[in-house]
């Protein structure tokens, strides 16, 4: 039984909001609820899925490792985040393994319902669309982050996204370990401590696992700096 609480969490995620309360009544019908240790395995590249998954608590890696043995890290997610829907829609396999970076709390969703549910409700479809495409969205802009932006843009841009505020000052706790920070950000650890060291500029600093960002507003526009600007300056 999925409880009140986890039933308003997942009614928050991309997939459900827009859904009519009976439809998401069913679905969550025939979900459960799984918790994970942190370093759990949720599943491995190569296995067939069966489950849609909804981030109840804590924080998700997903990923790949390259035949060098090295972790290329794709997405994580955290609260009201869902992932998997396109590849259990047709349940293939999956095309990256998913670990747990944190204690955490999954609804699992069993794509059966899902199809099932599709056939007869056309606002299911479109929610399933909105939630791909939202991921896609997101890996655009991650890969246009990497490939535009200084590795101290990218740091500050993903402090911008724990923020609570709009302006101001505030104070952010990491929420998963520095290394996992860095392969997020397509950085190697050593380069994600100078990218910190150069945000203390824009008033912000780290200790331990907690960020004191002194002005939002500075940091967002140094987030938003074409870093071409600097060179078209020096010309």
């Amino acid at each position: 039984m999925v409880l009140p609480l986890d039933r308003q969490i997942a009614k928050d995620s991309v997939l459900m909001r827009t859904l009519p309360d009976h439809v998401v009544d069913t679905l969550l019908g025939d979900a459960k609820t799984q918790q994970y240790g942190r370093g759990e395995t949720v599943f491995l590249q190569g296995e067939t899925a069966h489950v849609i998954h909804i981030v109840v608590d804590g924080w998700v890696k997903l990923y790949r490792v390259a035949l060098n043995g090295n972790e290329a890290i794709v997405n994580v997610f955290t609260r009201s985040h869902s992932f998997g829907e396109a590849v259990a829609f047709k349940q293939e396999d999956y095309p990256v393994s998913a670990e747990a970076v944190t204690d955490c709390k999954l609804l699992l969703i069993p794509a059966r319902s899902l199809v099932a549910m599709m056939k007869e409700e056309p606002e299911l479809c479109i929610a399933v669309l909105a939630s791909t495409f939202q991921h896609l969205h997101k890996m655009v802009s991650h890969l246009e982050q990497i490939t535009a932006q200084t590795g101290a843009q990218r740091v500050a841009a993903f402090l911008l996204d724990l923020s609570n505020g709009d302006s101001g000052s505030c104070m952010v706790t990491l929420p998963y370990d520095k290394i996992l920070i860095a392969g997020r950000l397509g950085m190697k650890p050593e380069s994600l401590s100078r990218a910190f060291s150069r945000l203390g500029k824009v008033g912000v600093k780290i200790t331990r696992n907690h960020a004191s960002i002194s002005d939002v507003d500075a940091l967002r526009n140094y987030a938003s700096v074409d870093p071409a600007t600097a060179w078209n300056k020096a010309l």
